[in-house]
């Protein structure tokens, strides 16, 4: 008897514990139930039972999810993904955005944080996690092209940024997602998160060195000299001879005061590598940039010392000096009746012209089809008064 009694005991233990335990499945199951009803009510236009729909599921996923027994199910977290991440859709599609507040403080947030903790637990749900969340990734870029498109850049910061979190969910790096956030936070001046993000898209090389170039510039515009140097320096490891790199490196000097930091930033740059003709190109044409005419004639007359034939630096010389003469003779023809710099400021002028000719008739002889140039050489002789050599590069241009 007492045998009986024990089994019995046991028995309606074991009962109880099976009851107790498909109890606590149950609100999981009914979460899925009352789930899978909401596309068809979405379908059929019928919003209020939508929301209804929604709002059960909610209500059925967060027992499941406050429950020991189910919180870390992977269907459970599946389920809150999916749940929490259609507030946005239903709000959307109702035309009802008080409706999104009624998934919580951040129901896209929460969707996220589910798919995230759930994708890792196993191969059973793994698949259903990763097909949902690509889903949410191709709606939150198209949400944050639309956004973009109208200019609500602070929305499509948030589109773009909710995009890369949802690709993070499942162990992805959505590179353009990241960019894109950075991108329109720039456009609003919220310059830290922008450098922050090309920051981290520039680690892995995405778009070569240009994030790592406007990840600097934001950090300058943050007032974060130290970590734009930094991010420059980084990046110049692996492209020393980078003209947008060294240009942001010397204007992030020159923003900090530090003149002579510029200076020595190009400096230890041709130290590095002092017959590398590439580098004084673009060191040259920096200088040009930064409107030191003379500094840019030097380094380039450096890189054509080292190869003579260097096509792109004889161009970029003679357009350098080009455009000083033409400055110059500007100069002089604006100065007043018998200013004494007159006759001088045109001197140089033509002086600067002559030297202009040198580059330029050198690159000529490679190329001799290039109109532009021989129309520029037309206009050079021309100007210093060599009316011969001005007609001959004239008929030349004209054959072409």
């Amino acid at each position: 008897m007492k045998t009986i009694i024990k089994s019995s005991i046991l028995a309606i233990g074991i009962l109880s514990l099976s009851s107790i335990a498909f109890g606590q499945k149950k609100n999981e199951t009914s979460a899925a139930v009352v789930y899978n009803k909401l596309s068809p009510a979405l379908a059929k236009g019928q919003m209020d039972n939508a929301k209804h729909l929604l709002l059960e599921a909610k209500e059925f996923i967060d027992l499941a999810a406050a429950n020991p027994d189910t919180k870390n199910n992977q269907k459970t977290l599946f389920l809150k993904g999916e749940i929490y991440g259609s507030f946005l859709m239903v709000a959307g599609a109702s035309q009802d955005s008080n409706f999104f507040k009624l998934g919580g403080n951040d129901p896209i947030n929460t969707s996220i944080e589910a798919y995230k903790k759930g994708f890792p637990l196993g191969k059973k749900y793994k698949s259903d996690i990763k097909n949902a969340v690509t889903m949410q990734v191709i709606s939150m870029s198209n949400m944050g092209s639309t956004m973009y498109s109208s200019e609500n850049y602070k929305e499509a910061a948030e589109a773009f940024d909710y995009q890369a979190r949802y690709s993070d969910a499942i162990g992805v790096l959505d590179t353009s997602a990241i960019f894109n956030s950075a991108l329109c936070n720039e456009n609003i001046e919220n310059y830290l998160a922008a450098a922050k993000g090309y920051e981290k898209v520039a680690k892995v090389n995405f778009r070569g060195t240009s994030s790592a170039v406007r990840a600097s510039v934001c950090y300058r515009k943050a007032g974060e000299i130290e970590k734009a140097k930094a991010i420059i320096t980084e990046a110049r490891i692996k492209n020393p001879t980078d003209k947008d790199l060294l240009l942001e490196l010397v204007n992030t000097n020159i923003e900090a005061g530090d003149a002579a930091g510029a200076e020595k930033a190009l400096s230890d740059a041709i130290a590095t590598d002092p017959n590398n003709k590439q580098l004084y190109y673009t060191i040259g044409t920096i200088y040009n940039d930064l409107g030191d005419n003379e500094k840019a004639e030097a380094a380039l007359n450096k890189a054509l010392e080292i190869d003579p034939n260097y096509a792109d630096a004889q161009y970029q010389l003679g357009a350098i000096l080009v455009t000083w003469a033409g400055d110059l003779k500007t100069e002089a023809n604006q100065m007043k009746l018998g200013d004494p710099n007159y006759d001088n400021t045109l001197k140089q002028s033509n002086e600067t012209y002559e030297r202009a000719l040198v580059p330029l008739e050198a690159y000529i002889q490679n190329y001799p089809n290039d109109k532009a140039v021989l129309n520029i050489l037309f206009q050079i002789n021309r100007s210093i008064g060599d009316s011969a050599k001005a007609l001959e590069y004239k008929k030349r241009a004209d054959a072409l």
